[in-house]
């Protein structure tokens, strides 16, 4: 009988230990709520730059969160690197900058490939954010491309204003460019 009652004893305590756990968890989860794994974010597409983004989300790593994304070149240029500017827009359709970064990558002409750019982005995503993330700058090994005013071109598209249309200059790239890493020969 005694063994009966060391097992009921035994079942009785694990069970009254996994209760508080269970109600310690639930109290810490609310004070602290977790981070998404996985944010889904809006992407304004600039119609002259060569290159676009799509499935553009922030995925969750130790360091912070990592942008993710389809990046596909529309030229028949390598391209060597972006520039691009990530907001939060609040319920009241007011940005707020959270990253305006550059990032180096290679991508061949007319491809596309799956990236992740290394560069983590600390913040906390509040519930119901709207993530917009704009390409403001395509850089190729003989040119680059530049949106003019990205700045207001992103704030109109926040505030729904479709009449502003981003202009894009195309600049030589002087630095990149392997003609100029080429030795001159001169006769």
């Amino acid at each position: 009988m005694t063994e009966v009652r060391r097992r009921f004893a035994l079942v009785l305590f694990l069970f009254s230990l996994t209760f508080v756990l269970a109600q310690v968890t639930t109290a810490t989860q609310t004070k602290h709520p977790t981070q998404p794994r996985v944010a889904a974010i809006e992407v304004f597409q600039v119609v002259g730059l060569p290159l676009s983004i799509q499935n553009a989300v922030l995925v969750r790593s130790d360091k912070g969160y990592l942008l993710k994304g389809f990046l596909s070149n529309g030229s028949d240029l390598d391209m060597v690197g972006l520039r691009y500017s990530l907001v939060d827009v609040d319920s009241s359709n007011v940005a707020h900058p959270i990253a305006n970064r550059v990032e180096g990558l290679r991508l061949a002409p007319y491809a596309t490939s799956s990236v992740t750019f290394q560069t983590p982005i600390r913040l906390k995503l509040k519930d119901g954010a709207r993530l917009v993330l704009m390409l403001e700058q395509a850089i190729g090994t003989i040119d680059i491309w530049e949106v003019m005013k990205a700045k207001e071109a992103l704030e109109a598209y926040i505030a729904a204003d479709f009449s502003i249309i981003p202009q894009v200059m195309r600049v030589a790239n002087q630095i990149d460019s392997p003609l100029l890493r080429q030795p001159r020969v001169i006769y």
